[in-house]
């Protein structure tokens, strides 16, 4: 069974960074894209950044400049580096990730979404 954990959401004043890490477990056999979503509270989710699993990257225009996505094939990881954070970016963020298990099956798993605040 594949599963995606997040980690590293928090509080953090405006001009702050945080870093969130996402890690696959289970019987992955190949991770294709893997994406970093947010949820504001009534909204849908949104993109925030994808990387393909040949590096390709891309960011929504509100993070652009200030957000890095980064992916450690060989741990089965995802990373977002958020830096110069502003009131408007919190929000919960969610890994996802398509992945082709030990079966051959590919599906679309999502992690349990962590929360980031950014408050004075």
């Amino acid at each position: 069974q594949v599963q995606l954990v997040e980690s590293g959401g928090g509080l953090v004043q405006p001009g702050g960074s945080l870093r969130l890490s996402c890690a696959a477990s289970g019987s992955v056999e190949t991770i294709y894209v893997m994406t970093w979503y947010r949820q504001f509270p009534g909204k849908q989710r949104e993109l925030v950044a994808t990387i393909t699993n040949y590096g390709k990257t891309n960011y929504a225009d509100s993070v652009e400049g200030r957000f890095t996505i980064s992916r450690d094939n060989a741990n089965k990881m995802v990373d977002l580096q958020m830096d110069s954070l502003k009131p408007e970016d919190t929000a919960v963020y969610f890994c996802y990730a398509q992945i082709r298990d030990c079966s051959t099956r590919t599906g679309n798993y999502w992690g349990q979404g962590t929360q980031v605040t950014v408050s004075s």
